[in-house]
């Protein structure tokens, strides 16, 4: 089962989409069960003003983009790198045994993003 929490952010995700001039781009996929995220952040001052995703994948999966978004969103660089595919399932109020793999996706296109910005404005 899942928590209402996961159902609202798969019913209705936040940030959807993508930012096409993006400071920062990140995919992760899982080939095991086809999931893949797209994470796209604007940075302005060392600090996350925007981010969009585009999945696809389960409702667990786009709970998990939807969450991250509104987790990192205002956060510095580093503050958003502390995001954590536990502190995502936490925030969710938990998932099933079998989809925790959505959350790390999650974290870990996250943190490609923001290596993809950090890579861009050395």
């Amino acid at each position: 089962m899942y928590s209402a929490k996961v159902m609202d952010h798969f019913t209705n995700p936040r940030n959807v989409g993508e930012i096409p001039d993006a400071d920062g781009v990140g995919t992760e996929g899982n080939p095991t069960c086809g999931d893949v995220m797209q994470i796209f952040i604007k940075v302005k001052d060392d600090r996350i003003v925007d981010i969009k995703f585009k999945t696809f994948g389960c409702g667990a999966a786009i709970a998990v983009s939807s969450m991250i978004t509104e987790m990192a969103k205002g956060k510095t660089i580093d503050e958003a790198l502390t995001i954590s595919k536990e502190s995502v399932a936490n925030e969710l109020e938990g998932l099933p045994p079998q989809k925790m793999h959505c959350s790390n996706l999650g974290a870990d296109a996250l943190k490609k993003a923001i290596e993809d910005y950090r890579s861009r404005n050395k």
